[in-house]
């Protein structure tokens, strides 16, 4: 299984990769940039889709 910190990096390397903020992210997963800043900083875990 993949750490959230770990798996945060990443989630927040690609956002960058592809120049979108994380409000921009966000919306095109449906979901608020407050989730995406807690994705990114380990705090929650993505849903399993």
């Amino acid at each position: 299984m993949v750490e959230p910190l770990e798996l945060g990096r990443f989630i927040s390397t690609c956002r960058k990769e592809k120049n979108l903020t994380q409000k921009q992210l966000g919306e095109e997963l449906g979901v608020t940039d407050r989730a995406v800043s807690k994705w990114e900083n380990g705090v929650s875990q993505t849903k399993r889709y």
